[in-house]
């Protein structure tokens, strides 16, 4: 059976859907583009509004392939799947199964009992009292780990307990779940051993694993360190952070273990003290900067970047300001910023005054301007340092007799790299490797370097 997977969201979601994909081919099934699958799975997010309209408008993309061929079908997962549930199924006749984040571990079968020619319309909606493992002979394999750059993501927890006011995730991935640190460990391990080199842990809240049973009383910092110590491992990265659960130690393991890689996103969502109160992110702007500072006391190379909502109820010119200042005076390489939109069941849904969707359009406009002028020094403040770059792919831009390489430095900068080593139409021999090399030139996002060394 041909499938699609279109993702929407956050690098869960993408996890997700990779583990989806492995497991529907380890049962003979085959991935295929969007004009030959007969089966059209839909991975959504609904952090935002456009995102979910998005996965509206794709499905009705489906409906005139499903009335020529009564084979098609479409499954949704995700934020979305959890939240509509099954009024999908109403407004969309050719939707055959919805499952939600805990939902995704009984989603192949399900998929597989519809297409052998079950009439059933599945949903596989209910939050699991307990992380419940996947199949564990699906994980990547050594081929899948080489063609995939060597990278690796791995799932630690599940939901989230913090409750937000203007978020929708605890009610889509329902309350905060740790995975069995050993199994956390045993699949990095493995992960390890196949050739994976670089291993990003996710979660809703990383910081907080271990905060509930299931992280067999293990913290985060423990669980850290354990993955960080495995041999082989050339990088570990994490996210996301919330800053009221980042416990001493895990900052005190960034100057600990140099397989731990100097960068952290490390949402701050408003500079002001009354905008994180209304938005229960329970810290203080003092608290975070507090943070800031030890991260950079303990790794003064360290990289940092962040989420940032303006226009959230209440938002006055000096809430906002105040955000400015913060976000100059942190020096953020990068940060996601978003107008506030309500979501369907959120506290903030219900609190006044909203700001005029104007003044939120400028206000964010303003505030990516300044953004964009932190950035360009911060990267221009590179050129003529060294560094080793992770290659992932031939770069999109190409010039001259040597092929450009896209990669990224430690701290998660894309760097595009020209090399003289192999040919474009060797890529497979640089993916997944070291690249020794010199920055030359900082772009408006990007940077660009030469090799210096033999990779490795």
């Amino acid at each position: 059976m041909k499938f699609h997977i279109t993702t929407f969201g956050c690098q869960m979601n993408v996890h997700d859907s990779q583990w989806l994909t492995r497991a529907l081919e380890s049962r003979g099934w085959q991935e295929a583009g969007e004009d030959e699958a007969l089966v059209y799975i839909f991975n959504t997010c609904s952090v935002r509004d456009k995102p979910e309209q998005k996965v509206y408008s794709e499905i009705g993309r489906i409906a005139a392939h499903a009335r020529r061929d009564p084979r098609v079908f479409v499954a949704v997962g995700g934020c979305v799947a959890q939240q509509i549930g099954r009024g999908f199924f109403e407004r969309f006749p050719f939707v055959r199964l919805v499952f939600g984040s805990d939902g995704i571990a009984g989603a192949p079968n399900a998929l597989e009992r519809i297409v052998a020619g079950s009439d059933e319309r599945a949903a596989l909606l209910d939050f699991m009292p307990a992380y419940e493992e996947r199949e564990a002979a699906l994980e990547q394999s050594a081929g899948s780990a080489a063609g995939s750059g060597r990278q690796a993501f791995v799932t630690i927890m599940q939901g989230c307990d913090n409750f937000c006011a203007y978020c929708i995730v605890p009610y889509t991935r329902g309350r905060q779940k740790s995975r069995h640190p050993d199994a956390v460990v045993e699949e990095c391990r493995a992960l390890v051993d196949s050739g994976v080199r670089e291993i990003t842990l996710l979660g809703q809240n990383v910081n907080s694993f271990g905060m509930d049973k299931g992280g067999a009383g293990v913290s985060f910092g423990g669980l850290l360190r354990q993955v960080a110590a495995i041999k082989g491992l050339d990088r570990l990265r994490f996210t996301t952070s919330h800053p009221k659960d980042i416990a001493p130690e895990v900052i005190a393991a960034f100057g600990e273990f140099e397989t731990l890689c100097p960068s952290l996103h490390l949402p701050l969502q408003s500079g002001s003290d009354a905008m994180l109160k209304a938005m229960r992110r329970r810290y203080t702007l003092g608290h975070y900067m507090g943070i800031v500072e030890a991260l950079k006391q303990a790794r003064p190379d360290i990289v940092l970047t962040t989420d940032l909502i303006v226009g959230f109820p209440g938002e006055t010119e000096a809430d906002f300001q105040a955000t400015l200042d913060a976000l100059a005076a942190v020096g953020y390489d990068s940060s996601f910023s978003f107008k506030y939109s309500d979501r369907p069941g959120v506290a903030a849904v219900n609190m006044e005054p909203k700001v005029d969707p104007q003044v939120a359009a400028e206000r964010l406009m303003r505030l990516q301007t300044l953004q964009n002028s932190i950035t360009r020094k911060c990267l221009k403040m590179l050129v003529g340092t060294e560094t080793d770059v992770f290659v992932e792919g031939l770069s999109r831009i190409q010039g001259g007799d040597a092929p450009s390489w896209k990669g990224r430095d430690p701290a998660g900068r894309v760097v595009n790299v020209r090399m003289e080593y192999g040919g474009c139409e060797d890529a497979g021999d640089l993916v997944g490797m070291m690249v020794p090399v010199r920055i030359t030139e900082a772009k408006k996002y990007t940077l660009m370097g030469e090799g210096t060394g033999t990779p490795w």
